[in-house]
């Protein structure tokens, strides 16, 4: 036990942790060379692509320090703001932080919130100076940063470069020296938190797990104690780069256990796993429920991959358990699930992971958030709405309130004029405005969640020239002024296409969506009308005009009546074509509403 040191990266996002983790692993030989690959760690095709974390990875390496070997259990964590569950699961697994701050950029907002994460759970933190290879790295500027956010000296800071190996080997002493070691009694009756599961479709749900107290066997019987199961430990072990089976897993270490678990439901991150014969008397305090922020819908192109769609959902939740979801049904686009996303990335992600891995082609709603709405004759009473479809009719309607965000912007002061005025334009209150050095400013904003969530960290990276850092946590809920805008295609309301927005944005909002659509939507053999609609209000129109056959073709010459008399026909058709047709609407519709400008 007093071997083992079990520790995690966190960083703001592109700080270089993946690549710092990289250079750990090739030191401590856990790696060899032949086999070493840029962001090692990362599994997926789309972490690398995108070169971002998006899944925490733990890791077991052996290091031999000062003539003694020791045990040490890493865990890369995703720096993105949308992945910071990932991070609070990693850090409950932990007992030390190594804190990374990239030299030429400084701390940024990310860092301090995954720090006060790390300081809720007590950890020993390790500031490390990363990227000071770069000739824009600015020691001095980011390690007096560095001291006045932690309160440590300046010898603890060590400087270090994830591309040259830098400092890598005072990492590893500092580790050793002074992150402590696990506490926990062989003795007692076993106690293990899971910190993490993956399917694999050739054995079942691989848990990932931290033995607090007491030791597990192989072949023992084991119980999950939120489901009340018992199950058999058939192969249990340790994470190295790949699984590492061992007889017995001990107090202090992280591990795998492989049980034939077929149902995604029966694993739940944050569960405790205990003996079946001497269970533990109480669950270890895992995690709390995580609350999605953005919520869309996700169908089937096909409705008859509906189940499959809802098996690979569930699949999926198990290797990301932020990710919530229910059955809806939508009278455009038939059967489908009703998710529970942390962010934009995280949606996209989702969506992605779905095409690659279970190949599924879907089709995604509108992006919304999830308001309260109180009735008159119940004023006490909450209505959830997370969809725009169950918004009551507003005339039995006492108020609606909508999520209020509390966001931190960390950037460079020449920047504050426009992102404030961006803020403003989104309905944002500033809060507080505190200089952290000369020329970096911090602001403190309350903003609605619906403002943010479309392109509002777009507009802030582009505005700041990419050097804006955002980070945001739920505040409160508090009353709004909102409508429904509803798009109707030829008089029908396409449910999937209606957004709830601020009624000082809805008339403009609806004329921008509806000359987006018109040049979206195909033409047809009949005229189509797209409108824009609040309540019984239209507030605008668009016309796809009609293809038409030249059906004066065959008339060379002749008398004018015969024309049109064929034109009068082709309008008759046209007009019976238009009641009975239906107007295909394609995905791209459905993603346009998203890139409406504001």
């Amino acid at each position: 036990m007093n071997h083992i040191r079990n520790f995690c990266i966190i960083a703001h996002i592109d700080h270089g942790k993946s690549t710092l983790a990289d250079r750990l692993l090739q030191t401590t030989g856990t790696i060899s060379d032949r086999d070493m690959q840029a962001q090692a760690l990362d599994d997926m095709d789309l972490e690398r692509e995108r070169g971002i974390t998006i899944k925490s990875h733990a890791i077991q390496m052996n290091y031999k320090f000062e003539g003694q070997d020791y045990v040490l259990n890493l865990i890369d964590t995703p720096g993105h703001v949308d992945f910071s569950y990932e991070v609070s699961r990693s850090i409950a697994a932990c007992e030390g932080a190594l804190l990374i701050v990239d030299a030429s950029q400084g701390i940024e907002a990310q860092t301090i919130s995954n720090l006060y994460l790390a300081l809720e759970h007590d950890l020993e933190i390790i500031p490390i100076l990363n990227k000071m290879d770069l000739p824009g790295a600015m020691p001095e500027e980011v390690s007096d940063q560095i001291v006045e956010l932690i309160g440590c000296d300046y010898e603890d800071i060590i400087p270090a470069s994830g591309k040259t190996g830098l400092g890598v080997d005072q990492i590893l002493a500092a580790v050793v020296n002074r992150i402590p070691a696990p506490k926990g009694d062989e003795n007692a009756p076993l106690q293990a938190m899971i910190f993490d599961s993956v399917f694999n479709p050739f054995r079942g749900i691989i848990a990932y797990y931290r033995v607090k107290n007491g030791i597990m066997k192989k072949g023992q019987k084991v119980r999950f104690l939120n489901t009340g199961r018992d199950y058999n430990a058939d192969e249990i072990g340790i994470l190295k780069m790949d699984l590492s089976p061992k007889n017995e897993v001990r107090a202090g270490d992280v591990g795998y256990i492989i049980s034939g678990i077929k149902q995604a439901n029966e694993v739940k991150v944050g569960d405790t796993i205990t003996a079946s014969e001497n269970p533990c008397e109480t669950a270890i305090k895992g995690f709390e429920d995580v609350k999605p922020m953005v919520f869309a819908g996700i169908y089937p192109v096909d409705t008859e991959d509906y189940e499959e769609l809802r098996y690979s959902m569930e699949k999926l939740q198990l290797n990301d358990s932020s990710l919530v979801f229910e059955p809806e049904s939508s009278a455009a686009l038939g059967f489908g699930f009703r998710c529970g996303f942390l962010g934009m990335l995280h949606m996209e992600i989702i969506q992605e992971r779905l095409e690659r891995e279970f190949n599924m082609t879907v089709i995604t709603t509108v992006p919304n958030v999830s308001y309260k709405a109180y009735m008159k004759k119940d004023p006490n009473e909450v209505l959830i709405v997370n969809n725009p479809s169950e918004l009551p009719d507003p005339s039995g309607m006492d108020r609606i309130e909508e999520p209020y965000i509390k966001a931190q912007i960390i950037t460079k002061s020449e920047y504050t004029g426009v992102i404030m005025s961006l803020c403003m334009d989104k309905r944002g209150i500033l809060v507080n405005q505190i200089y952290l050095t000369t020329d970096r400013v911090e602001l403190t904003f309350d903003m609605p969640l619906s403002e943010v969530v479309f392109d509002f960290f777009d507009r802030l990276k582009s505005i700041s020239r990419g050097y804006a850092s955002m980070d945001y946590e739920f505040k409160e809920y508090r009353p709004a002024d909102v409508v429904k805008v509803d798009i109707l295609i030829n008089g029908d309301r396409v449910d999937a296409l209606s957004v709830i927005v601020h009624r000082s944005n809805s008339q403009s909002r609806g004329r921008e969506v509806v000359s987006k659509m018109r040049g979206i939507i195909p033409r047809q053999m009949f005229d189509v009308a797209i409108q824009a609609a609040i309540g019984s209000n239209i507030v605008a129109r668009e016309n796809v005009k009609a293809l038409r056959k030249n059906v004066l073709a065959k008339c060379y010459g002749g008398d004018i009546s015969r024309k049109r008399k064929l034109l009068e026909k082709q309008k008759e058709g046209k007009k019976r074509m238009k009641q009975v047709g239906n107007v295909e609407i394609p995905q791209e519709a459905f993603l346009a509403i998203l890139q409406v400008e504001d």
